[in-house]
């Protein structure tokens, strides 16, 4: 597992990821995110999921296109994000079973709030979780 207990999320990429959650409240959104220094930028995927009601899946071709956008920006995958419409921000079974990166922070935005947006990271790595801080 990763050593860092605390990771600096900037402002705007968490307003970025609210405002993504909220436009498709219903239906979870999932994407990469690229960092490089301390500029981070996001990268939307289709939810390519069957039940995506419940799930979420990456879709392959966006997803593989995001990480040649990473790469040729020269940046590093910092995270992968995606939302639950309606359980809480933490880890779910089917979260655990499609760790693709287990080096990338998981970003998990809960809508299952009343009026407040959710939002937790955790480090995933052979079914071990680990939460971090996020300082926004």
């Amino acid at each position: 597992m990763s050593p860092k207990n605390t990771i600096q999320i900037p402002r705007t990429l968490v307003n970025e990821l609210l405002h993504l959650a909220q436009q498709t409240p219903a239906q979870p959104i999932c994407g990469l995110i690229g960092k490089r220094g301390d500029r981070c930028m996001c990268y939307p995927v289709e939810n390519a999921a069957t039940d995506s009601s419940v799930l979420f899946a990456l879709n392959a071709t966006e997803q593989l296109s995001a990480i040649e956008e990473i790469k040729s920006r020269g940046q590093e995958l910092f995270a992968v994000y995606h939302s639950h419409p309606h359980e809480p921000a933490l880890p779910t079974p089917e979260d655990l079973q499609d760790v693709s990166y287990p080096n990338a922070l998981y970003l998990i935005i809960s809508l299952n709030t009343k009026g407040v947006l959710e939002m937790r990271g955790f480090y995933i790595q052979q079914n071990q979780i680990e939460e971090v801080d996020l300082i926004i």
